[in-house]
């Protein structure tokens, strides 16, 4: 897989910048303190994956995943439902947004997206970082996908201890309570599945 050169940075940054721009101007008319906090979370994490593509060279796939991410996220807390679609919880946003009445919410797919994509991020650096005996590049072994799923499954309760805090310091938030912590670790670890499943299939496809 191609990795992205500097100039092809550019629009991946536009795309960015310009979500959370609109998603800071919406949250500050609104008042809405928990968004201020994730989308400085938000740019804490865009700092980081620039850092980490500065060391190991992320592909363009991996950024657009990323970028897609954020967006989903942004407008998963600001867009608001139309009146009558099904929603969980007490704010009319997407994120509640029921996509099979009381089975799948919106937050639930953003969630399997996102940590998929992050053991997606795990094996590109493991793959990178190791080489076999021989000198070859490692495979993608059960054991090698293990070890990015769990990876994934570890920024996913990363990603909870940050919802937490946003319980403890902001009132009125949409983070939902212990059964939805639940469930997001449920929809985390389907996605870091899913996406170690992709992996394998593409290495046997490509071999």
């Amino acid at each position: 897989m191609s990795t992205t050169p500097p100039a092809k940075l550019l629009p991946v940054f536009l795309f960015n910048g310009t979500y959370i721009a609109v998603a800071a101007a919406m949250s500050v008319l609104r008042g809405n303190r928990e968004f201020i906090f994730y989308i400085v979370v938000m740019l804490v994490l865009i700092a980081v994956i620039s850092l980490v593509h500065s060391r190991v060279k992320l592909t363009n796939g991996l950024l657009r995943a990323f970028s897609i991410w954020g967006l989903a996220h942004m407008a998963g807390g600001l867009c608001p439902l139309p009146s009558g679609w099904p929603y969980h919880g007490e704010h009319e946003v997407l994120y509640s947004l029921w996509l099979i009445p009381e089975r799948l919410k919106y937050d639930q797919v953003v969630h399997a997206y996102g940590f998929g994509i992050t053991t997606w991020l795990c094996w590109h650096i493991l793959r990178g970082s190791l080489r076999q005996p021989d000198g070859a590049q490692v495979r993608p072994t059960f054991g090698m996908l293990t070890l990015c799923a769990a990876g994934g499954m570890g920024f996913g309760a990363l990603n909870e201890v940050v919802e937490f805090i946003a319980v403890l310091t902001i009132p009125n938030t949409n983070v939902g309570g212990y059964e939805n912590t639940g469930w997001d670790l449920v929809a985390n670890l389907a996605g870091t599945i899913i996406a170690a499943l992709v992996i394998r299939v593409c290495a046997r496809n490509s071999a």
